[in-house]
């Protein structure tokens, strides 16, 4: 037996996460991924970039401090790859570059800017393989703080994928108009590919779509209802931001987005028709750790 470590770090518009997997490996048998620790730093990065078009000094600070925390964290474990990955937050910023080569500069870690199609791809390359069964169609849903990242499988294999700005993040901080225009646009793409299925499933990612599940109670596998998501985002509608915080134990920077995030969520199960969807706590560090397991990153 083999037992690699590596580590992802996934610079996102709400927070900014460091995975830590074991990749175990044993002769004719299947690779597992093993998390072996999860660090989340609440860096809302997305307040910056989508309302201010930049990184502030402040925040340019604190991604510094976060990867020097991180790089401490990863020679502790012994970690021997590592990828860091920064989303729309960093790729619309117009300091974007100088952010990411000021963070290289004072960290050693470099951080690559992706497009929402590799995005996409990264997490479309995960282990969905053991909830995808090959007769059934789904549309997986990523929510992240800037972008939401739709993709549909059928029969094992992906029919189609789109990135779109429709992050939580963002939208808390557009006017109502714009955000009825990007939903507009989801609906359109959504109902256009998948109104030749018969049937179809979500599949929901994202920190948000976890907690929900968490607050369900629901064994690890077994689908949440259209139903049942629906009547939670009634409920977590009428608390208040405060009420979020105290009664149900949600971070701070969890207790607004999580609203947005779940209207999304309910919107793609209405318009594609889903009646459950699956929550399988996987997202973009997951395809990053396989990815460097597999020699796809240089």
């Amino acid at each position: 037996m083999k037992i690699k470590k590596y580590a992802a770090i996934d610079v996102g518009s709400n927070a900014v996460r460091l995975l830590i997997a074991n990749v175990i490996i044993e002769k004719d048998k299947e690779t597992l991924y093993r998390k072996s620790s999860l660090v989340r730093v609440p860096i809302r990065l997305g307040a910056d970039s989508f309302v201010k078009g930049s990184i502030s000094d402040t925040n340019v600070k604190r991604m510094i401090d976060a990867m020097n925390a991180f790089q401490l964290l990863m020679n502790i474990n012994d970690v021997e790859r590592c990828k860091a990955c920064a989303t729309s937050a960093i790729r619309e910023a117009g300091n974007g570059q100088e952010t990411v080569r000021a963070i290289f500069e004072k960290t050693g870690i470099k951080i690559d800017i992706i497009d929402g199609k590799e995005e996409a791809a990264i997490i479309a390359s995960t282990d969905l393989n053991e909830l995808i069964e090959s007769d059934f169609t789904y549309l997986y849903v990523d929510v992240g703080g800037g972008s939401t990242e739709f993709t549909i499988f059928s029969k094992g294999k992906i029919v189609t994928s789109k990135s779109f700005k429709m992050g939580t993040v963002r939208l808390l901080n557009n006017d109502k108009a714009t955000n009825k225009r990007i939903f507009k646009e989801v609906e359109h793409w959504i109902k256009s590919n998948t109104n030749s299925f018969k049937k179809i499933s979500l599949i929901g990612s994202g920190g948000n779509i976890n907690k929900i599940f968490k607050m369900s109670g629901r064994p690890l596998g077994k689908p949440l209802s259209y139903i049942y998501l629906k009547a939670h985002y009634q409920f977590l509608k009428q608390m208040s931001y405060n009420e979020r915080i105290t009664e149900l134990g949600l971070n701070p920077d969890r207790a607004d987005v999580i609203i947005p995030a779940t209207k999304i969520y309910l919107s793609a199960m209405k318009w594609s028709g889903a009646q459950k969807i699956y929550v399988p706590k996987i997202g973009l560090s997951d395809g990053i750790i396989k990815g460097l397991h597999l020699g796809k990153f240089d």
